[in-house]
């Protein structure tokens, strides 16, 4: 009874959605105040029916009803409990829905916490969010129904992905589709300013609020992604440039744009077709990924599903929101004249350059993602871009905008000195100078990539405090750091997590150890300056698993250091092996083992990793979205924000 409770909510929402779509948008036309205000109610309801959906799809999963055909396929009686409601979104139609409760509860929030926003802005933002729930809520109803029902149910279930049984995993995609789905208020926000024909500074502060969310949103799934990739596939990489790893990457990059560039909108009213188009990009690369993702274009681990005809669905939504917005774009684009102007070096010029390194590398990621494919299509050859090519390919822009970050910082808005600001920053150089060049000296090898990481991220974060310190002045400076806007201490805290997280990468590409072997009981070995020994490897009977359970003692100069137990994991109801690792985390590195196959000798291979400076990485991500955090808290940039003044008069910059 609740399942079809459910499916009655999602039919609903889709027609209150459907309403919400044509009614405030007809009002806003004619400026018809009752007609506009059938956009907050039906934000509201829409959400509302949409969670009850989400709701009863999710009793389903806890309770085991495995009469619906999605609890029998993703789900188990003998699952542990967090793996049975992660197992609602952990498929294709359960993730879906997600998307688009999601989806309802950004235009819900924007009808609440919108009450500055002109009547016609705001009845367009909530009319364009509406019009991408009705897309989904089609694609859901007409080609990835989760309420369907089966004649005959099973005993039991097929259970979920064994990969996907894992926390990391379970709150990984709840956080990816946030940020995802967050861009499309920013996409609403430039499609309503492109039809009102209107973008002035006020809109630039109110669209940074929804843009925000989603980076840190983005920021904490992908790092979540990330992790979980490190110590549950068992190859011991963070990164490995897949498809799917990418396709959530790419609107990062171009949310992380957006974000500056609203910023010179806001402060100087210049950038703004700039502006809006990457607010079109970003959320036109979101649909990209979850075309990549559900379509069977490109083959990963990550992918949900294999059903082109989902796809085409998918690539058909893609065509109208982007296609559609980028054709509205090219006719509105002589309203939206550029006011303030700026000198050649200036804050406004170092934003640009930040922007165009951002873009660019989106696209560099985006080309190597997908020219295997057109090669195919195109010229019949099978091609592979791996690591080698995006690390050649975008790894220079990341060096530069690391270069520019500190100084771009502190450059004045509209003109400035360049020597005078590099005078500023000269301890700051010093320091990250004479860090690197202690990193060489102390390396065993003559790599310079861990000490141009260490250079490259120790000038970017204490350039950002140095920005901080300096701008607090002579007098009073700990009083005046105490009082400064909490959204320049975010702007410090996330510039420095990106500092952060180029130091971790490079220390741990440069200076990591690795050791691949056939291990016999009770004969210790020796990886670095540890020394380990397999005293025994048995088998665990799990809650729906069985496993293969090594004990592996580590020393170091005759200390002990860890126990360690890596798994090999086989799931009898999926019928699938996993590789799970065993890590010893420290401060300044990892150490991570894995075991492998019995040999002919009875030996077990055994895979062994020192990773220094792993964890930084992504703590470097944390303090990214605690700077995002920091700054969305800011009551200047609260949501609407600003608009407290006439729309006309805006917001003059400062």
């Amino acid at each position: 009874m609740i399942t079809e409770l459910g499916h009655f909510a999602l039919i609903l929402a889709f027609v209150i959605a459907i309403v919400q779509m044509v009614v405030p948008l007809i009002g806003a036309h004619f400026r018809w105040p009752g007609w506009m205000s059938v956009a907050e109610p039906a934000a509201q309801a829409q959400f509302f029916f949409t969670a009850f959906a989400f709701g009863a799809l999710t009793w389903a999963f806890v309770t085991s009803d495995f009469s619906l055909r999605l609890v029998t396929l993703n789900s188990h009686s003998a699952k542990p409990m967090l793996y049975k409601i992660s197992g609602t979104w952990g498929n294709h139609e359960g993730s879906m829905l997600l998307w688009v409760l999601i989806v309802s509860l950004f235009g819900a929030v924007a009808s609440v916490f919108g009450g500055g926003l002109p009547p016609t802005l705001k009845a367009r933002v909530l009319a364009v969010q509406a019009a991408i729930g009705v897309a989904f809520f089609a694609f859901i109803l007409f080609t990835s129904n989760p309420f369907l029902r089966l004649a005959v149910p099973p005993f039991d279930g097929q259970d979920l992905n064994p990969l996907l049984q894992d926390p990391g995993l379970a709150f990984h995609p709840p956080f990816l589709y946030l940020g995802y789905v967050g861009l499309s208020m920013a996409f609403s926000f430039a499609v309503a300013a492109l039809i009102e024909g209107r973008v002035d500074a006020a809109w630039g502060r109110w669209v940074r609020p929804w843009t925000l969310a989603a980076w840190i949103f983005l920021t904490i799934g992908i790092a979540l992604g990330s992790w979980w990739a490190y110590y549950e596939l068992g190859w011991g990489g963070f990164w490995f440039w897949d498809p799917v790893e990418n396709a959530s990457f790419m609107p990062w990059l171009l949310a992380a744009a957006l974000l500056h560039s609203a910023i010179v909108v806001e402060k100087r009213e210049s950038l703004k077709s700039w502006t809006i188009l990457l607010a079109i990009l970003a959320f036109g690369f979101s649909l990209i990924g979850t075309f990549i993702v559900r379509s069977g274009l490109l083959t990963s681990v990550h992918a949900f599903a294999n059903d082109p005809e989902r796809g085409v669905f998918i690539l058909i939504i893609l065509a109208f929101f982007t296609g559609g917005a980028l054709t509205l774009f090219a006719a509105r684009a002589q309203a939206m004249q550029a006011k303030g102007v700026f000198g050649v070096v200036s804050r406004e010029t170092a934003l640009v350059a930040n922007n165009i390194l951002l873009a660019v590398s989106c696209f560099v990621v985006f080309f190597g993602t997908l020219w295997p494919v057109v090669a195919e299509m195109a010229f019949d050859r099978k091609l592979s871009v791996g690591p080698p090519f995006f690390d050649a390919a975008f790894t220079p822009f990341m060096v530069v905008l690391g270069l520019i970050l500190p100084v771009g910082s502190m450059l004045p808005w509209k003109r400035g000195v360049l020597g005078r600001t590099m005078w500023r920053l000269r301890f700051v150089f010093v320091l990250a100078v004479a860090l690197g060049v202690l990193a060489w000296a102390m390396q065993t090898g003559r790599s310079g990539l861990g000490p141009i990481g260490l250079f490259l991220g120790a000038w970017v974060v204490f350039g950002a405090f140095a920005d901080l310190w300096l701008r607090a002045g002579s007098s009073n400076r700990l009083g005046r750091l105490i009082r400064m806007p909490r959204a320049d201490w975010g702007k410090a805290v996330a510039h420095a997590g990106l500092g952060v997280t180029i130091f971790a990468i490079a220390g741990l590409t440069a200076w990591e150890a690795e050791d691949i072997r056939v291990a016999e009981l009770n004969k210790p070995f020796n990886v670095g300056s540890y020394t380990l020994e397999l005293q025994d490897v048995r088998r665990v009977r799990g809650p729906n698993y069985i496993s293969t359970m090594a004990d592996i003692e580590v020393t170091r100069a005759g200390k002990f250091v860890a126990l360690l137990n890596p798994e090999k994991r086989d799931y009898p109801v999926a019928q699938m092996p996993t590789t799970e690792a065993a890590i010893d985390y420290r401060f300044l590195r990892d150490l991570y083992v894995v075991i492998g196959d019995q040999q002919d000798n009875g030996g077990w291979t055994v895979r062994t990793y020192i990773k220094p400076l792993a964890n930084w990485i992504w703590g470097g991500s944390l303090l990214m979205a605690l700077g995002g955090l920091l700054s969305l808290s800011d009551r200047r940039f609260r949501v609407a924000a600003g608009a407290r003044r006439s729309p006309r008069e805006g917001v003059p910059a400062e």
